[in-house]
């Protein structure tokens, strides 16, 4: 369907106007040479193979209404404006069941300076809902001081929003899978701890599953920094506190891994962007907390590997599904 069409063509179509400026939110696509791609040579010469799935997803359910909600009015948004784009897409599946299981919450990456629902949210999405889950997917606040603290604040508006719409949604709200990936891998393991949802008030996921996350600050500070970079400023941005602080704290996730769910963490061996040490030493908190996790490393495919599809990632996604499901039937 969306093969030939140029990324152009295919985001200023007015069905998805509301969400087009968030494919990659806070990057103005249009100034970019692939805006002006067909899909085809974006997966020839970049590798996004998952672009053209996602769209279809993502204008049939445009198509079907009731889908774009914003978190924030916008009398909340006039002493915040960076909450403007703060939303949840509802992506429901059409099969059988879907209405009875837990919902997907699902919050892509970005490095807490954008959010790439493009290839983290939208495809991931559809996969789910061919699995027989409904998805909502988180758009957040970026590009201001401690990004992830202000994400808590996005992730139980929006469950606020699904509590309200419960019956429009075909959910339970109380019945929930967190999915991140990378800086959005962080945010929904960070809500497992003190600042998440314990301190809302709000129900536990049933489980939980990073791709590719940053887990640990004291990981970070042991990187090899560039002369002029501040540590602490990097942790600002990301929490809201200094580096020794975030090391000692709860942004320390594998330190404070006592809240979390049963939880499945995706990786890749080669990973030179986020350590796969990440995953490993959250993976060793989780199991030795006596909560079940199961940890999956592969061999190729770098970071962001996305949905996985051509790589040996690929069907992460079911494994993870059917991992929960064999939980709860025991």
């Amino acid at each position: 369907m969306f093969t030939d069409k140029t990324l152009k063509s295919i985001l200023e179509n007015p069905l998805i106007a509301e969400i087009a400026p968030d494919a990659i939110s806070k990057w103005d696509l249009s100034e970019e040479e692939f805006y002006h791609w067909t899909l085809q040579e974006i997966a020839d010469k970049m590798g996004w193979r998952c672009l053209e799935r996602g769209f279809t997803s993502l204008y049939k359910m445009a198509s079907r209404g009731n889908w774009y909600f914003r978190l924030y009015s916008d009398n909340e948004c006039e002493n915040a404006p960076q909450r403007k784009n703060a939303n949840i897409v509802y992506f429901p599946s059409d099969e059988t069941g879907a209405d009875n299981r837990p919902f997907i919450f699902l919050v892509p990456g970005g490095g807490f300076v954008n959010v790439w629902n493009m290839t983290e949210g939208w495809p991931i999405a559809q996969l789910y809902n061919e699995l027989g889950y409904h998805v909502f997917i988180l758009t957040y606040q970026v590009g201001v001081e401690a990004t992830a603290v202000k994400a808590m604040d996005d992730i139980a508006r929006a469950m606020e929003i699904i509590r309200t719409h419960r019956d429009e949604f075909h959910v339970d709200p109380d019945q929930y899978i967190t999915c991140g990936f990378s800086a959005g891998g962080y945010v929904v393991c960070l809500w497992n701890t003190e600042k998440g949802y314990s301190a809302f008030q709000l129900p536990k996921p049933k489980a939980c599953f990073p791709v590719y996350p940053v887990t640990s600050y004291r990981l970070m500070a042991d990187d090899q920094w560039e002369e002029g970079e501040d540590k602490d400023e990097f942790a600002r941005a990301g929490v809201g506190c200094t580096m020794e602080e975030a090391c000692n704290s709860c942004f320390e996730i594998p330190l404070h891994a006592e809240g979390f769910p049963p939880t499945a963490l995706f990786v890749t061996a080669e990973d030179t962007l986020v350590d796969p040490e990440h995953s490993k030493r959250l993976a060793k908190a989780i199991t030795d907390a006596g909560i079940p996790c199961r940890f999956e490393m592969g061999p190729t495919g770098g970071h962001g590997f996305a949905d996985g599809i051509g790589m040996c990632m690929e069907g992460w996604q079911k494994r993870a599904i059917h991992w929960y499901e064999s939980l709860s039937c025991k």
